[in-house]
């Protein structure tokens, strides 16, 4: 009967994790179809990867017979939402930068463009190829440096006035750190778990809730500017980040703790946007125009 029970959910887990990226998939095509918008392709292809990987994990569960270890695929998918947060951030970040900060000067070097971008695509290749050790540490911590030439180029210390703009930063500096413990992670210095971690919790949780702001404010006719709400989401969040994968580091004895209150930090910082931005988000504009 365990068995039973366990086998079915993880056939149901697997049908959600296969079928979310694939229906965004499907969702994403349709406008870029329609508008031609051949830029932006690529990001089917990559949600159609992040299905195949998450397929690959639950079969491999299953005891099916699965192209891929569990691990490998599961680092695959991995590297597929590093690789969309690079490029995203690379378009928006240091436009945001310029157009809120005054004097920013956050700029693009097309080689450091090119080199950061590569060298996550070739660090993708090298965890489907089952790559380990020096050699895989090597990839890693070429892409980190690249990572941190990007970041300085967006000149993140000028945004420490403007919170809407400083909690992106403060989210991307978490890549060049995930691939750097990749790197400590693949010459058996720290677990992997510290580089996995550094890339959910510090770089998506601050870039997602730094953008949820930032685009329910202009989607409502807001004044584009954080308020202490907004502010202590983002301290929340990236706290959590810091904690979940900086606590275990020190003090390895420490990580359930480290799990619990970062969960919490990340709980809180969500939900109090969840309870701030209901009443923004479920009334008309403050233009009247639709949307």
């Amino acid at each position: 009967m365990r068995r039973i029970v366990y086998v079915s959910g993880q056939l149901a887990a697997g049908k959600t994790t296969v079928a979310f990226p694939l229906a965004a998939a499907v969702a994403l095509a349709i406008p870029f179809i329609k508008a031609r918008n051949q830029r932006n392709y690529f990001f089917v292809a990559l949600m159609v990867l992040m299905a195949v990987a998450a397929a690959f994990v639950h079969a491999a569960q299953l005891g099916l017979a699965s192209p891929l270890p569990a691990g490998t695929a599961l680092q695959l998918g991995l590297d597929v939402v590093l690789f969309i947060i690079c490029v995203m951030s690379g378009r928006v970040v240091p436009m945001f930068t310029n157009n809120g900060v005054p004097g920013a000067a956050a700029r693009r070097n097309p080689l450091v463009e090119k080199a950061a971008l590569g060298l996550v695509l070739v660090l993708l290749a090298a965890d489907a190829w089952g790559l380990t050790g020096s050699p895989l540490a090597v990839v890693a911590s070429s892409a980190c440096i690249a990572h941190a030439l990007r970041w300085l180029l967006w000149q993140p210390w000028k945004t420490r006035k403007v919170p809407l703009v400083w909690v992106l930063h403060l989210a991307y500096a978490w890549v060049p750190i995930h691939l750097a413990l990749r790197a400590c992670a693949a010459l058996g210095i720290v677990s992997f778990s510290s580089a996995t971690h550094a890339l959910t919790v510090g770089a998506a949780g601050g870039l997602i809730i730094g953008m949820m702001t930032r685009t329910a404010r202009g989607h409502t006719a807001r004044v584009m500017r954080a308020d202490r709400f907004d502010t202590t989401c983002y301290l929340l969040v990236l706290a959590a980040g810091a904690v979940r994968v900086l606590l275990p580091l020190l003090a390895p004895g420490q990580t359930l703790v480290a799990i619990q209150v970062s969960a919490a930090l990340w709980s809180a910082g969500f939900g109090l946007y969840a309870v701030h931005y209901w009443p923004v988000l479920t009334r008309p504009r403050l233009d009247g125009k639709p949307g």
